[in-house]
């Protein structure tokens, strides 16, 4: 008889937040698959759980996932678990979970603590629907293609990111959705959690020295090209591309265009409104 492969949602912060289905099924299985075994080991400790723990992360999962589908196979049971939260979201576990149903192995979800619910329940935004967009990329390319699946979603959106950028995201996230209103958390179920809630402009004041994995909802309205952005924040992009980067006039109305998914004319337009506004 096969094994079955469970997924298995650990706390994001607090050890008190686990599921008394979650540490049966970590106490029975054959091994944990953890992303780092040695945290694994705290939760596992804490509830006098004897498990062996074998890696599994993002520089190893293509490597160690034939040998953990060999154990399933002959009749093991495996625990998949992440650092924190539910495997495979924004973190490592997937191609395990894909291999097991290519395999025709049972994998079996046990649901738990989630930073994205988390911190869209105790926002205050609109929580009927919403859109997880994961981490923005670091990489140029595919942070402007995140930032445009941003900027084309509409309601509520939860995404997370890292302390060290998140000061940078946000200032993006203005010039791209305006004064939104967000909701931004930070170290979730923990001693020193804080969730600062508000217009975008007066969270960005407010944020102070980051600390702890960061979770961000963000309420985005219908927008329409005179609204995605003000023309004197158009001016002032327009003239650090022309005087700082040198770009041709035509060349920084197509740049700009493009950034905002704005048609060229109306760049013009919002260009010339800028020149008129008083100063």
């Amino acid at each position: 008889m096969r094994g079955t492969l469970f997924v298995v949602a650990t706390p994001i912060g607090n050890l008190e937040d686990i599921t008394v289905r979650a540490l049966r099924v970590l106490r029975d299985a054959a091994v944990v698959a953890a992303e780092d075994t040695r945290r694994t080991a705290q939760l596992l400790a804490r509830h006098a759980i004897a498990t062996p723990t074998t890696s599994l992360h993002e520089h190893n999962e293509t490597a160690k996932t034939a040998s953990l589908v060999a154990r399933l196979e002959r009749g093991d049971s495996v625990a998949l678990v992440s650092d924190a939260g539910t495997p495979t979201v924004s973190d490592p576990g997937g191609r395990l979970v894909h291999a097991a149903i290519e395999a025709g192995i049972r994998v079996e979800p046990i649901p738990g603590p989630s930073a994205v619910l988390a911190a869209l329940a105790a926002s205050g935004l609109p929580s009927e629907s919403f859109t997880f967009l994961g981490f923005p990329s670091i990489k140029s390319k595919a942070r402007k293609n995140w930032f445009s699946r941003l900027r084309n979603s509409q309601g509520t959106v939860v995404f997370f990111e890292a302390p060290h950028r998140i000061a940078e995201t946000l200032r993006e996230l203005r010039q791209i959705a305006g004064n939104c209103q967000v909701a931004v958390a930070r170290e979730l179920t923990k001693a020193h959690e804080e969730i600062i809630r508000g217009s975008l402009d007066s969270v960005i004041e407010r944020i102070g020295v980051p600390r702890g994995e960061f979770t961000v909802v963000v309420e985005l309205g219908e927008t329409t090209e005179t609204d995605q952005v003000a023309p004197v924040d158009l001016a002032h992009e327009f003239g650090e591309m022309t005087v700082i980067d040198g770009l041709s006039r035509r060349k920084a109305v197509a740049t700009l265009a493009r950034r905002h998914g704005l048609a060229a004319n109306s760049v013009y337009q919002a260009l010339e409104a800028a020149k008129k506004s008083p100063k």
